[in-house]
């Protein structure tokens, strides 16, 4: 018989989340398949403050169990993130799956990771010691594992709000729909006064991490268009030195291919 706890409330969780030996649960569409009887479950579906989606002057704030449904459904939501996790699972798993849960799985292939890496998100992390706040490239530390305390939950994901419209985002898959990512890129590309103020490149399913180098980014910043089309090979040959896949389903060479296509089909798209 699998046992549990169900709060209602963020710090009732909390305190059993300090207290005892379990596992958080919100939609459970990743942890329902493994049937493991000996774990106890930390069921947070009845925790209202883990499901608000709301927005202050600079973020949106994205509850952990808020489901994919209401973040498609929800006016506020930056559409870049509204069109990954359209493509993600089927209605039937939309419904239930979580943006937090996907996230704490720890894996470079989940979709809303990727998108979090390109827009700069950050995450709130609570105990019963208090709040702390991290960005999601310092949270990800490496296949399954995070800069997440055992006694902490995911409670937030904070979407920045400003210049998110122009925006790549492609998932690579062995059929159209109901697929696990082979290889995904989310880029945003944002021009100010004639200039390129910001450029992110995000590559997902790739590594044990999603990738992402600002260093890189940064031959770009400031340059106009004309002057980044001039970098245009510099830039793509910097990351074809730098992407290199782990073993996968596919082939390395493969991915490491579909990869630069990606990010070259970003560049063309905004005359680079």
């Amino acid at each position: 018989m699998v046992e549990y706890y169900q709060p209602t409330t963020l710090k009732e969780a909390l305190e059993i989340r300090v207290s005892k030996n379990v596992v958080p649960y919100a939609g459970g569409t990743d942890l329902m398949i493994e049937g493991n009887e000996n774990t106890t479950y930390l069921f947070l579906n009845k925790v209202c403050e883990l499901c608000r989606i709301y927005e202050d002057s600079g973020y949106v704030h994205i509850g952990a169990t808020a489901t994919y449904e209401k973040i498609l459904s929800s006016d506020i939501v930056p559409q870049i993130l509204k069109e990954s996790v359209s493509q993600i699972a089927a209605p039937a798993i939309r419904n239930l799956g979580t943006m937090g849960g996907n996230i704490g799985n720890g894996s470079a292939k989940a979709d809303t990771a990727l998108v979090c890496f390109a827009v700069d998100a950050k995450l709130v992390l609570a105990s019963v010691n208090g709040t702390r706040i991290v960005n999601i490239d310092e949270f990800y530390l490496g296949r399954k594992k995070l800069d997440l305390a055992e006694n902490e939950l995911i409670t937030e994901i904070l979407i920045p709000k400003d210049n998110l419209s122009n925006y790549c985002y492609s998932k690579v898959g062995a059929r159209n729909a109901l697929a696990i990512s082979r290889v995904s890129f989310a880029g945003v590309l944002i021009l100010k006064d004639g200039n390129i103020s910001n450029i992110s490149c995000a590559f997902g399913a790739v590594a044990d991490t999603v990738l992402r180098y600002k260093d890189v980014e940064k031959m770009l910043i400031g340059k106009t268009i004309e002057e980044a089309s001039a970098l245009k090979q510099d830039f793509l040959s910097e990351y074809a030195t730098r992407i290199v896949p782990i073993k996968g389903r596919v082939s390395i060479e493969y991915r490491k291919a579909v990869c630069l296509n990606l990010l070259t089909d970003f560049l063309t798209k905004n005359d680079i």
